[in-house]
């Protein structure tokens, strides 16, 4: 009975106690960031509690499902749950000792009246475990602020709905002040020998010592704010877990049946992420609107089409883009890493119809024009990218709101307008701020930037205005016109320039020539050169500088490859079967010096290995004049015809016009 682990923090930034707190807030909103095999947890209802006679609670307190016109109806809902749930748990508790049993330190000590703080939460798994689904996990945590601790006492509901607490599993993070800069963290479990783990919403109590414990340490010190908002902010973390898994399993077999080069467990979970989050996104637009038809959507650069495919699947409809590019009768617009498109969506999203909404996932940096350039060094280029997207929703008349995305993606903020900034009669006004804009965005920018205005969310429709109503009058008719005249859109077949579209036998042909000046070029040097000769025999070949090869080759082949991005370089790289190119010198590879990867490699990705081994011939084995420095069987490549095997890996289909 006691203590489970102490470790010591220096706080040289007075980080403490403030960052300490808030790292409990994150382990309390977001414990998937310790627990990987939790998806997250819901905040049912926090507030504050006092230790009086019967655990009378205050009506101080905040109840944080529905939206802030929901509040007032769900106040009183949540002060008696919270209130009945605290007379519940402070008669499981014996009132001695502050309630709770040594050695963890009483509540509101040495002030009994002094107020508490509890929060309720359901803890989500993020895999099902096998057989049929646990129910929800829910958790008290109470805050001592006064003494700088925070309990977590673990419920059970019965089939009368009232909790019991889990008393094994009970225990409290504690901070303590020790002196000068030196403060202690501290988790403490009053009965660790019962202690019950399921290796999932109870971890064991070696992982609360060794990774909750440390990493709680240095959240506490650390002074570094996000840039970017808490993930999936804007909706229920409770109904995206249950949704995300439910169409993880449902569409689980695309992953076997992938028929791109690309990662398939990357891909597809991450359009069933997106999907994911759209359908929670509309369902709970259709209950705050009352509405009964779900919604329609255009998906606007769609890729590979998958995201679409899991939305029609799930009752959502699209509607096919005219010749126009404008959607009346569509709700919703989506930019899933659309590129080129990117900010031209809020544009088309509010010229469509005064009720079409837009969601962005932004990827890649492009303006109205072309590749984006970056104004401000200050801010990283995705947070710049992101607030200059933001800032075309501000103009374009919308409230635009921010949220990470649960995605395996370091691209995962997505901007979404749903309602407008100004009311319907004004669509004239606002369309001829949308055209000032688009035209002198570039001026807009530089004022912008001259009077070092921050292009935050809450400031960039006032900045927007301000600089718009100084541009000088340069309207375009945008019915039936080109909005931007100087748009690039990408070419349906993008032009291969690296050297993979070259005819294969001209890769032969420069790949056997280049081979024969590094193996000749041996017989050229002095026998002081001959390195091992007595006891390795192959012939390993020269190293040239690509000057050198390059001055070895006909022009009309230099010609060709100068046509290539990277020229000569990409296509020896290319083939890195037969050459090895570093610090611009050209070297024979010798298979002998290869090391396998010390790295694990994804089950995906060792699968595609496996299945390409000797999925192609030996280029020493046929053209080298001693062979393969390996034997067969250790040699990925095939020792002859006999030896090559199908490959299994699906190529990716290219487009044809």
């Amino acid at each position: 009975m006691g203590l489970v682990r102490a470790v010591g923090v220096r706080d040289g930034g007075a980080a403490l106690p403030h960052g300490f707190w808030a790292a409990v807030r994150v382990w309390l909103e977001k414990p998937q960031v310790a627990n990987r095999r939790l998806c997250g947890a819901a905040i049912e209802v926090e507030g504050t509690v006092a230790l009086g006679k019967g655990g009378e609670e205050s009506s101080s307190f905040a109840a944080v499902w529905g939206s802030e016109e929901q509040g007032e109806r769900v106040a009183s809902a949540g002060a008696a749950e919270l209130g009945r749930l605290w007379r519940e748990v402070c008669a499981q508790l014996s009132p001695e000792h502050g309630h709770l049993p040594p050695p963890l330190t009483p509540w509101a000590w040495p002030d009994p009246r002094a107020e508490l703080r509890a929060v309720l939460r359901t803890l989500l798994p993020r895999a099902r475990p096998a057989g049929p689904p646990a129910p929800p996990m829910k958790e008290l945590a109470v805050q001592d602020v006064y003494n700088g601790t925070v309990t977590f006492l673990p419920l059970e509901e019965n089939s009368e709905g009232k909790y019991k607490i889990k008393k094994c599993n009970i225990y409290q993070i504690q901070l303590v002040y020790i002196k000068d800069e030196e403060w202690s963290v501290s988790i403490v479990a009053p009965f660790p020998e019962d202690w019950f783990s399921d290796g999932i919403a109870y971890p064991k109590l070696a992982w609360l010592e060794n990774e909750l414990l440390s990493k709680l340490a240095k959240w506490s010190v650390e002074q570094k704010p996000s840039e970017f908002k808490s993930t999936l902010s804007l909706i229920s973390v409770a109904k995206y877990s249950k949704v995300y898994q439910d169409l993880k399993e449902k569409y689980k077999e695309m992953v076997k049946v992938w028929p791109e080069v690309t990662d398939p467990e990357k891909f597809v979970y991450e359009d069933v992420a997106i999907a994911t989050y759209l359908l929670i996104l509309w369902e709970e637009e259709r209950k705050e609107k009352g509405l009964t038809k779900k919604q329609s959507f255009v998906d606007l650069g769609c890729g590979n089409g998958l995201l679409v495919h899991i939305l029609n699947n799930e009752g959502e409809s699209t509607i096919m883009p005219g010749d126009t590019h404008l959607f009346p009768d569509t709700d919703w617009l989506i930019g899933n890493h659309s590129d080129e498109l990117t900010p031209w969506i809020p544009v088309i999203a509010a010229r469509s119809s005064y009720s079409c909404r837009y969601f962005v996932l932004p990827c890649c940096f492009f303006d109205f024009y072309g590749k984006y350039s970056r104004r401000q060094s200050k801010k990283t280029q995705y947070r710049e990218y992101l607030d200059f997207v933001a800032q075309v929703g501000f103009v374009c008349g919308f409230n635009v709101e921010e949220d990470c995305l649960r995605i395996p993606s370091t691209k995962r903020v997505s901007l979404i307008g749903k309602s407008r900034t100004y009311p319907p009669a004004e669509h004239a006004l606002i369309d001829k701020q949308i055209t000032q804009y688009i035209n002198n965005h570039q001026t807009c920018a530089l004022l912008m930037c001259n009077r070092k205005v921050a292009c935050n969310h809450k400031d960039h429709s006032d900045v927007c205005k301000e600089a718009s109503s100084e541009l000088p009058e340069n309207e375009t008719k945008t019915a039936g016109t080109i909005w931007m005249p100087g748009f690039q859109p990408r070419e349906k077949v993008e032009q291969i320039r690296n050297c993979a579209s070259l005819p294969r036998d001209f890769v032969d042909d420069v790949v056997l020539s280049v081979a024969n000046l590094l193996l000749n070029a041996t017989s050229q040097n002095s026998c002081s050169d001959m390195r091992d000769r007595n006891t390795n025999t192959w012939n390993q070949g020269e190293s040239l500088s690509l000057k050198e090869v390059a001055e070895h080759l006909h022009k009309e082949t230099l010609k060709r490859l100068k046509s290539e991005y990277g020229g000569l370089q990409t296509l020896l790289k290319n083939n890195h079967q037969v050459f090895e190119v570093l610090n611009g010198r050209v070297h024979i590879r010798d298979w002998r010096k290869e090391k396998p990867s010390r790295k694990t490699k994804p089950e995906v990705k060792r699968r595609l290995s496996a299945e390409a081994f000797k999925t192609r011939l030996c280029w020493f084995f046929i053209h080298h004049p001693d062979g393969c420095s390996l034997p067969s069987e250790s040699c990925p490549y095939a020792h002859g015809t006999e030896e090559l095997r199908q490959s299994q890996k699906i190529k990716k289909k290219k487009n044809i016009q």
